[in-house]
């Protein structure tokens, strides 16, 4: 059986309050989120018709209303709230793995992010 086709979308930049330290929770931070959503592109692929595909802007959007919206202790939390949102928005997508990082870590080392990695199934 071939591997899933997947929708692949990387390096979306957005600001959120997301930490356990008492400056993450008094300012928000730049996070980057990736999203892999495995759904069946054969068909948007034979007909070129943007509905028979998921539209990775809404997927952005529902990404963006996620980490707007909440406060969230741990990226683990936020990235299921992402995995979650993602499921519910379009029934074709039947896997979702989420990546998200913290591009400015609060840790007294030269960390270029620090993140965390989920995958959920329908």
């Amino acid at each position: 059986m071939p591997p899933p086709d997947r929708i692949e979308l990387r390096g979306l930049h957005l600001v959120g309050i997301c930490g356990a330290l008492p400056e993450e929770r008094d300012r928000a931070q730049p996070l980057e989120i990736d999203l892999d959503a495995e759904v069946a592109l054969r068909r948007a692929g034979e007909s070129d018709d943007l509905a028979h595909t998921v539209d990775y802007g809404a997927l952005c959007d529902v990404v963006a209303a996620i980490v707007r919206g909440g406060r969230p202790q741990l990226l683990e939390h936020l990235a299921a709230g992402i995995a979650e949102a993602v499921l519910a928005a379009d029934q074709r997508i039947t896997s979702v793995s989420v990546a998200v990082r913290k591009l400015r870590p609060p840790v007294p080392h030269a960390l270029a992010t620090s993140g965390v990695r989920i995958t959920r199934t329908a």
